[in-house]
C-alpha cells in the first residue's frame, strides 16, 4: 500500500516573482532638453538679444520682457548723506511759499564783461520796475552800464571756465544773491548773447503761472551724454539717472533753494565731472542739473530750456546770427516753435520730440534766443517793438 505523503509547505519549491521596474527613471533624452532651455534662458538674460527679431523669440513686447520675469532688486540703503539730504529737500519743496504783493522775477546775467545788449533789455523792462529785479555776474572784467536798471547790480564774482564746475559755482552765486529778495519767486539764467522774445508782460505771466520749473533734460546713450557718466560717483548717482541738458534755466524759489541746499549731488559733479577725465569730456553745467531734477523732482520741471538755441550746424558750438541774419521772419520762425527736439549723440543720431506743454496746453516754447553778435543790436531794436507784440 503506498503511502500518501503529506503536502508540506516547507518542501514548496518559490519561485522568484517578476522584476519590478522602477517608473521614476526618465529617458536621457529628456534632461538633456530641459538642462538645453535652462541654459538658453540664463545666457539670454546675461546677454539679451539686441535685434527686433531676436527678440520676438521672447515676446513681441521686446526684449525688456525677459528682465519682467525676474523679481525687483531689492532697493539701497541709503547713505547718512542721503538721508540728510532727503530731508532737507523734501522739506523745502513741501513748504507754502511766502506770500508777496507784487512777486517779482530775477534776471540774472552770466557774462564775461559788459552786456552788449544791455539797451535792449532797458527798454524790455522799462514801465515794470515793481515786477523783476537784475544780478550780473561777470567772470573777466567789471562791466559798464548804459542801463539805469543794471547800474549796482554787479555781484561778487569768480573764475568761470567753460566745461568746468566753476560755470556752477557762478550759477549758484546768482541763485544765492536773488534768492535774498524774498520777493524774488522765479528765477531765469541768461547769457550776455540773450535776448528776449516777448513783452515782458508775456512773458511774466508766463513764468509766474507755470506749474513747473523749466529745466532742460533728456537721457542721450551716446558718447556726449552717458559716455560722460563715470562710476565714481556711485552710489549716489547712477548711470541710468544720468541726464543731459542746456543750462539755461528758469526755475521756481523752491527748486532754486534746494539746488542751493545741494552739496552731496554737487560734490559728485565737481569731483568727478571735468574734461579730460577718464578720457571723457563731461561738462558739468550740462550734467548736474539735469541729472539732480531727474532723480530728486522729475515731474516739477518741464524737461526743455525756454531759451532757444540752434544746434542744426551738428557743431561744438550752436549758430550765431550776425546783423544780416536778423529779420522779422527769422523771429517769428522761433516764437512759431512748440515742440521741444533733442537729438542723441550716439550712432542712431535718435531724434527725441515733445510738445512745449505750459500747465497741460501746447504753447510756444521759447521765450528768449542766443547767440547773437553785438552787431546786431541796432535791427534788433528797430525789430524789438513789432516781434514782442502779442
Amino acid at each position: 500500500m503506498k503511502t500518501t505523503q503529506a503536502w508540506c509547505p516547507s518542501e514548496m519549491q518559490i519561485l522568484p516573482g517578476p522584476r519590478h521596474r522602477t517608473h521614476m527613471k526618465k529617458p536621457l533624452w529628456i534632461i538633456v532638453l530641459v538642462s538645453f532651455i535652462i541654459v538658453f534662458l540664463i545666457c539670454a538674460y546675461m546677454y539679451p538679444p539686441q535685434t527686433s527679431g531676436a527678440c520676438y523669440i521672447f515676446s513681441s513686447g521686446g526684449c525688456k520682457v525677459i528682465t519682467d520675469w525676474l523679481p525687483p532688486a531689492p532697493a539701497r540703503e541709503l547713505t547718512d548723506e542721503e538721508v540728510s539730504s532727503h530731508v532737507v529737500i523734501r522739506e523745502i519743496l513741501n513748504s507754502p511759499i511766502i506770500p508777496s504783493k507784487t512777486p517779482k522775477i530775477a534776471f540774472m546775467f552770466l557774462t564775461p564783461g559788459s552786456l552788449p545788449f544791455e539797451k535792449l533789455w532797458d527798454k524790455f523792462f522799462n514801465g515794470h520796475e515793481d515786477k523783476f529785479t537784475v544780478y550780473v555776474h561777470a567772470s573777466k572784467e567789471k562791466p559798464t552800464h548804459v542801463s539805469r536798471h543794471f547800474l549796482n547790480r554787479d555781484i561778487h564774482s569768480g573764475q568761470v571756465v567753460w566745461g568746468k564746475i566753476t560755470m556752477v559755482d557762478a550759477e549758484r552765486r546768482l541763485l544765492a544773491n536773488a534768492l535774498q529778495e524774498p520777493d524774488n519767486h522765479h528765477f531765469v539764467l541768461l547769457s550776455d548773447s540773450c535776448v528776449p522774445l516777448y513783452s515782458f508782460d508775456y512773458i511774466y505771466k508766463y513764468l509766474m503761472h507755470s506749474n513747473t520749473s523749466f529745466v532742460d533734460c533728456f537721457k542721450d546713450p551716446g558718447p556726449h551724454g552717458n559716455g560722460r557718466y563715470s562710476e565714481h560717483m556711485l552710489p549716489e548717482v547712477e548711470e541710468k539717472h544720468f541726464r543731459k541738458g542746456a543750462q539755461w534755466f528758469t526755475m521756481k524759489r523752491q527748486h532754486a533753494l534746494i539746488v542751493l541746499a545741494d552739496n552731496l549731488y554737487y560734490s559728485k559733479f565737481r569731483d568727478y565731472c571735468r574734461p579730460g577725465l577718464e578720457g571723457h569730456n563731461c561738462i558739468a553745467d550740462e550734467h548736474y542739473l539735469p541729472t539732480f531734477f531727474n532723480m530728486i523732482d522729475p515731474t516739477g520741471i518741464a524737461n526743455w530750456s525756454v531759451t532757444h538755441v540752434d544746434w542744426s550746424e551738428r557743431k561744438w558750438h550752436p549758430k550765431s546770427y550776425r546783423a544780416e541774419d536778423i529779420t522779422y521772419e527769422l523771429l517769428q520762425n522761433i516764437t512759431s516753435i512748440d515742440v521741444s527736439v533733442h537729438v542723441t549723440s550716439d550712432q542712431k543720431k535718435e531724434v527725441q520730440r515733445w510738445p512745449c506743454l505750459w500747465n497741460g496746453l501746447q504753447r510756444p516754447c521759447y521765450l528768449f534766443a542766443r547767440k547773437f553778435y553785438p552787431q546786431a543790436l541796432d535791427k534788433l531794436l528797430y525789430l524789438f517793438s513789432n516781434y514782442t507784440t502779442i
